[in-house]
């Protein structure tokens, strides 16, 4: 999991006719059949679904360590996710999995804003962020993390982003060098109730199966 590989920049774009939404997707290109891969910066974005509905995008890193096109998926909104507060209401993630399906780093925005004469009179955003450790006090750590709003009071829209910088340490590199996920989420806004959620996640280096899930509700 340690090899570094020599590597030419190649770039992968894939359409998402389905929700209308679009993913690019920037990669190396690497030697057939490696394990671990050089560094890679992965984009979503997604139009807003209706209240009650969710939608998501996934992408895999191949057995090439190009990433695959591309999955993304609509559909209702999980019963916690019910949104039972004043005004519009959108939560959004932005996540990394290893190829065991662990959650390894992620970031998740909550967003509520309310709605008048083609205005938005108050809004605001906040940010969380969770990753994994392992048990022997090692694993994935918390480097920094900001957050930024555009407008929060009589806004023509609303334009908020946040970002969070993870360092991993353990048992597959002790050295602390070799892995860091930086994820940035951005989050618009809008008068009529509706909205746009936009999802960057830049990898140090990744591994074949490596995955990220980004989307909102």
């Amino acid at each position: 999991m340690n090899s570094r590989l020599r590597i030419a920049t190649v770039s992968a774009v894939s359409l998402v006719a389905l929700v209308g939404g679009t993913t690019v997707a920037t990669a190396q290109e690497s030697d057939p059949a490696p394990k671990s891969c050089d560094g890679v910066r992965l984009t979503g974005e997604l139009p807003a679904p209706a209240p009650g509905q969710a939608v998501s995008g996934q992408i895999t890193i191949g057995a090439d360590c190009r990433p695959e096109p591309a999955s993304v998926r609509s559909g209702p909104a999980p019963a916690r996710s019910a949104r039972a507060a004043a005004g519009h209401q959108l939560r959004g993630w932005n996540e990394m999995y290893d190829c065991c399906n662990i959650r390894m780093t992620g970031l998740y925005t909550s967003s509520s804003w309310d709605t008048a004469d083609g205005r938005i009179p108050t809004a605001g955003t906040t940010a969380t962020q969770e990753w994994n450790r392992e048990p022997w006090d090692a694993g994935w750590s918390l480097a920094g993390q900001t957050t930024k709003d555009g407008c929060v009071t009589d806004c023509a829209e609303v334009n908020s982003e946040a970002h969070a910088d993870f360092t991993y340490q353990g048992i597959f590199d002790p050295t602390g060098d070799w892995y860091a996920n930086t994820h940035h989420s951005y989050i618009q806004l809008k008068a009529d109730g509706t909205a746009t959620c936009r999802f960057d996640v830049e990898l140090r280096h990744t591994f074949v199966g490596w995955n990220w899930r980004y989307g909102c509700e």
